[in-house]
């Protein structure tokens, strides 16, 4: 009952609302992060996870922290994303992170194309006072792509080993 609740509800609602965090200030704090990661070991003993299949999503995870942490540290993504990332990776596992990393790649692309293009429109009056919606409309603002890494998770999560567990 938990591990169902943890995955069906509680882990999505924490990746909208890093999602929502993003697409309104640019920013993914760290709790919501620290929560997936903490979620997952209740998570794993609460769903009777084996300890290799823990370690496993332990080292996806970790894997996901270095990759994310390089591409913070060329400039392509934000720390937060980064951090997400790590968060999201521990979740999917290494059977599934490739697939994560194609479908959150070509959701991010597809947004950056469509803040690209709203952003060569004006911005409409009903949101011209609207903080996010201006730090949105931005050009030299980037993307918020804790927005692509989310919805990413939400398709890929419910492929996963995880979501089999959960099931029983």
């Amino acid at each position: 009952m938990i591990a169902e609740t943890l995955i069906l509800f509680v882990v999505p609602a924490l990746l909208a609302v890093s999602a929502g965090w993003d697409l309104a200030s640019f920013t993914i704090p760290n709790f919501l992060s620290v929560a997936l990661i903490l979620l997952f070991g209740v998570f794993a003993v609460a769903a009777g996870a084996a300890p290799s299949v823990i370690g496993w999503h332990a080292l996806a995870g970790l894997s996901g922290l270095v990759v994310g942490f390089a591409l913070f540290a060329f400039g392509f993504i934000g720390g937060g994303d980064a951090k997400l990332f790590a968060a999201t990776a521990l979740w999917i596992g290494f059977a599934n992170l490739l697939e994560y990393v194609l479908i959150t790649s070509l959701i991010g692309g597809g947004l950056a194309l469509a803040l690209l293009s709203l952003r060569s429109m004006p911005i409409p009056a009903m949101l011209a006072g609207r903080s996010w919606a201006l730090r949105l409309h931005d050009s030299k603002a980037g993307i918020p792509y804790g927005v692509a890494l989310a919805a990413g998770a939400l398709i890929v999560l419910p492929h996963t080993d995880m979501f089999r567990l959960a099931a029983g």
